[in-house]
């Protein structure tokens, strides 16, 4: 890292991972090294079984390398941390709780400031639009409703980076582009460290400050593309209105070409 460049919030350095299994071994990261800077919106996107979600495991301190090293804030990951926040594909909401009660779930496993964490589950429920749904159980939601709720779970515990493993896929498609717009606004506001990983190339140029392509099986980092629009001096555009700018179609091509490419080689 050159002097005076501020520590990367997140750092992967050369990392690699084996499994071992009764069927032998299999490598699923090979030698991969990524920083992403603080306050920064990356997504990945790559061919499904190329290590996204593992990649997330790891940065959580779920996982552990084989070799290489994981940082954040310049500090060794060697378990998990309140600092990371994980939001999964499906909301994995408690049916017999009430919609309060599972966004807190997270500060009464930290065992954090119960009066504090309500005061934040509510506001982050009223904000999100969900303050007249408190008291009802997640059957009650729709899929959206429930996954802004599953934000808010995440949110709660107030980590600084948050980890987006397929958030929107078990959404029909105009709730998934209508929830894009939302949590996009949302995580920009709250001025987080975010990495979002996904299988769905407009979802990542839509939302992202930069995109990362990986390789199939075993991963690295093919391609990196810092994600800009022509009137940016007006600020970023939502995830909607990006996908009819004349920058997103070249972007889409140009990803899309380079997983093509690799999965024809």
């Amino acid at each position: 890292m050159a002097a005076g460049e501020a520590t990367p919030k997140v750092e992967l350095r050369d990392i690699h991972l084996r499994y071992f299994t009764l069927e032998g071994e299999t490598e699923a990261v090979r030698g991969l090294s990524l920083g992403i800077r603080p306050g920064e919106f990356v997504g990945i996107v790559g061919q499904s079984g190329c290590g996204k979600s593992t990649l997330l495991s790891l940065i959580a301190g779920i996982l552990q390398p084989t070799a290489g090293e994981v940082l954040v804030d310049g500090r060794p990951v060697r378990g998990p941390s309140p600092v990371c926040g994980y939001m999964l594909q499906q909301d994995y909401l408690f049916e017999w709780r009430s919609i309060l009660q599972n966004v807190l779930i997270g500060p009464e496993i930290q065992g954090l400031d119960m009066g504090r964490a309500r005061e934040r589950a509510l506001e982050l429920l009223r904000r999100y639009g969900l303050g007249e749904f408190t008291e009802h159980y997640p059957h009650q939601l729709s899929g959206g409703m429930r996954q802004r709720a599953a934000l808010a779970r995440t949110l709660c515990t107030e980590p600084e980076i948050l980890l987006l493993d397929e958030p929107f896929s078990a959404l029909d498609f105009q709730t998934r582009l209508a929830l894009a717009d939302e949590v996009g606004e949302i995580l920009r506001r709250e001025g987080k460290t975010v990495i979002l990983v996904t299988h769905d190339i407009s979802e990542a140029v839509s939302m992202a400050d930069r995109v990362v392509v990986m390789s199939k099986r075993p991963g690295f980092v093919k391609a990196e593309h810092e994600i800009s629009f022509a009137d940016a001096g007006a600020g970023r555009p939502t995830p909607f209105e990006a996908r009819n700018r004349p920058e997103f179609r070249d972007y889409f091509n140009q990803i899309w070409g380079e997983l093509e490419i690799h999965v024809g080689g």
